[in-house]
């Protein structure tokens, strides 16, 4: 199975999970505004098919970095790029939710926050087992 990341631990397979899922996000951003507004659901928000498609293209370039860090898991540049991904992305949808008021807690915001959240405290724990 050359084609899976080559390294000991399952954090390199989790960044390629999220990766696959996200660019499959991705793609269905730029098809219909459903799931984005299942994200921003809060009562006077509107999603637009341009809003849709710009988070589409943020998710798209989150993805690659992660898939990229999924094989690279030990390149310390690449390892950081992938945090800050996780990083930018809890920030936003705390933000978005906490701040701006136009998300709400449901299933639509609750899989990014769960999923952006543990995967910075998991990256944050595991920087010395990776990056020596």
């Amino acid at each position: 199975m050359s084609y899976l990341p080559q390294n000991e631990g399952i954090l390199q397979y989790w960044l390629l999970l999220l990766s696959i899922v996200s660019m499959g996000n991705s793609v269905q951003s730029y098809l219909t505004t459903s799931y984005t507004r299942r994200v921003y659901s809060a009562p006077k928000t509107t999603v637009t098919p341009l809003h849709a498609r710009t988070f589409g293209t943020y998710t798209a370039l989150a993805s690659i970095i992660r898939l990229y860090a999924a094989y690279n898991i030990t390149n310390p540049v690449v390892y950081q790029l992938a945090l800050c991904t996780y990083v930018v992305a809890l920030g936003h949808f705390y933000s978005e939710w906490l701040v701006f008021r136009t998300a709400r807690w449901g299933e639509g915001l609750a899989g990014p926050l769960v999923i952006s959240m543990g995967s910075v405290v998991w990256m944050v724990i595991q920087w010395g087992e990776y990056i020596r």
